[in-house]
């Protein structure tokens, strides 16, 4: 596996382990199987971006985790194979004692344990991010636009402070992928973005370049909470100081967020000054984005305050306040020009042509606080190809299935070779080939199947991401399936686009026989049993227990009751 040879980029990682909400099937137990486990082609969640920061240079991770998984990942990372193989300094566990599963990204930051974990300039990961980008090509992007010559847009006056920000107020830089193509699911969780150009350098970038894809992020909201807005209003709202700052905007639907964002270190003091910011996705990108042309917003979320340490207490956000409820619309108004000229008292709105030409400051200083000028957060956009890297995030079980799918179909180091090999390509496609009997058929161009797995004859297995010491019993039939450790598929049971938990076992029966065990697009938890004959598509085989009683100190007690009535589209066992 390459690493860079690079010296360090200079800032720290976070990896943000959060809750396996939209994997119930396998993560009902956090304490055991944490969603940062969970395999991914074989290989644990986690290991992805973990190797994906070792790869660019970035050796000073803090992998954050509530307190109720940290032993389960403490295990993981001393005794996984995948996870010990990767290269040394081994990355820091920090569970803050007040996280839990239902913990937001904003408030997380707020955590006085993660607030002293950060040192300076550092990239925040999911723990779920499956990137093959290379992420030094993005930290070089960053560093040209942002964090070199490009990002200075102090005076200079004041004293370097921690990630230098009070020098040169750095901004940052997110990463969106396109939703639509091999794999996509109707449904599936988008943002809209609106983002517009940056300026045209003198030199042009080459032409291999990541600096091509990236502009300047104006406008990010979950798609869901648009089609709200415009439901509300009948009609997509677009401010008119949006259009006077930028004249060339472009619109997205079908991309997502990754969560991967390069931040200076000034951003984990306006999340500090913000409690209202619950979600860095949402409310820390939306709002700084729209302070980049909303005038005010800046000072009302303590950015004055944080770059010159000006005493802005009055203007910062609480908790019931509502930015865009504080700036005054009338301002931002086409027909306002006319009002102005009746009345000098008024500031005059310039042009941004005319904002951002070289006019002396005391020539537009017009008002007596000087304008504020908000670094820009940046969005690279990765546009849209076969050959593009994958980049998705797996938050699902449906992309849990098509990612390792589409993993198990890249050239082995034995097929490609060790440089030309993709980063997560496998030694072997097959670990034991040699136990292969004859009389079966195996797809090895676009299957893994891990150690110690035991394949008898009569079986055909197509498409198909099968985990160490699994046992395909003779004539069963796997196609499209993801298969974790210890699972056992007994003779003649047909598969289809199904997802089996560690340790379950499928029955299996006689060839000839009237009944069949036929699964198609079905979950299977860890440890169940599906027995011969059952005929089952689009459900999860689990096992529910609710709590029997309520403990002296609030909590529940240990015992349960097993539920007997499932839901559409669960079996109980």
């Amino acid at each position: 596996m390459p690493h860079a040879t690079l010296p360090p980029p200079g800032f720290q990682a976070l990896i943000l382990c959060g809750p396996g909400a939209s994997f119930s099937t396998f993560t009902s137990s956090p304490k055991d199987i944490p969603k940062a486990l969970l395999p991914i082609a074989n290989r644990p969640m986690l290991w992805y971006p973990l190797e994906w920061c070792y790869r660019m240079g970035i050796t000073d991770i803090v992998v954050v985790t509530p307190p109720e998984s940290l032993e389960a990942i403490e295990a993981a990372m001393s005794q996984n194979p995948h996870l010990t193989s990767l290269p040394a300094p081994k990355p820091d566990i920090l569970a803050p004692k007040d996280l839990t599963h239902q913990t937001g990204t904003g408030e997380l930051f707020r955590l006085p344990e993660v607030q002293c974990a950060i040192k300076g300039d550092f990239v925040v990961l999911p723990c779920d991010i499956v990137c093959e980008l290379d992420g030094t090509a993005l930290a070089d992007a960053w560093m040209v636009e942002e964090a070199g010559l490009g990002g200075l847009r102090g005076s200079g006056k004041m004293p370097m402070g921690i990630g230098g920000e009070r020098l040169g107020r750095r901004g940052g830089l997110g990463v969106w992928y396109q939703t639509k193509g091999e794999g996509s699911m109707k449904g599936e969780e988008t943002d809209f973005i609106a983002t517009t150009p940056l300026l045209t350098p003198i030199v042009p970038p080459p032409s291999d370049s990541l600096r091509r894809d990236i502009s300047t992020l104006v406008y990010t909201v979950p798609t869901d909470t648009l089609k709200d807005i415009t439901e509300e209003n009948k009609c997509l709202p677009v401010r008119h100081s949006l259009i006077r700052k930028h004249g060339r905007i472009k619109m997205l639907s079908t991309h997502r967020d990754a969560h991967i964002y390069f931040f200076p270190y000034w951003v984990i003091e306006m999340i500090r000054k913000n409690e209202k910011f619950e979600s860095v996705g949402e409310e820390v990108l939306g709002w700084w984005a729209k302070a980049g042309w909303q005038d005010g917003l800046g000072d009302k979320l303590g950015l004055r305050q944080i770059f010159h340490g000006a005493d802005n207490a009055d203007g910062e956000l609480d908790g019931s306040q509502d930015p865009d409820e504080e700036i005054d619309l009338s301002t931002l108004s086409s027909t306002w020009s006319g009002v102005a000229q009746a009345n000098a008292s008024q500031p005059t709105i310039l042009a941004s042509r005319v904002q951002n030409s070289n006019i002396p400051e005391a020539a537009t200083a017009i008002s007596p606080k000087a304008k504020l000028t908000i670094p820009p957060i940046l969005a690279y956009v990765q546009p849209s190809g076969p050959s593009c890297p994958l980049i998705r995030r797996v938050d699902t079980a449906h992309l849990l299935l098509t990612v390792s799918l589409r993993l198990a179909k890249l050239p082995s180091i034995e097929e490609a070779g060790r440089d030309a090999a993709s980063p997560f390509a496998h030694q072997a496609k097959i670990a034991h080939r040699e136990t292969i009997p004859r009389k079966c058929r195996v797809e090895s161009e676009n299957s893994l199947l891990a150690e110690n797995v035991i394949v008898e004859e009569k079986t055909n297995i197509k498409e198909c991401v099968i985990g160490s010491n699994c046992k395909i019993s003779e004539g069963a039939r796997l196609l499209r399936c993801l298969l974790m450790d210890g699972v056992e598929v007994g003779p003649n049971a047909q598969l289809t686009d199904c997802i089996l938990g560690r340790r379950c076992k499928i029955e299996g029966g006689p060839s000839k026989a009237d009944d069949k065990t036929v699964l198609k697009d079905c979950e299977v938890q860890d440890g169940q049993v599906v027995e011969w004959g059952t005929e089952a598509k689009n459900e999860k085989f689990m096992r529910f227990e609710l709590p029997s009683d309520e403990g002296e100190d609030g909590g529940f007690g240990n015992d349960s009751i097993v539920v007997d009535e499932p839901e559409e589209g669960v079996s109980m066992r």
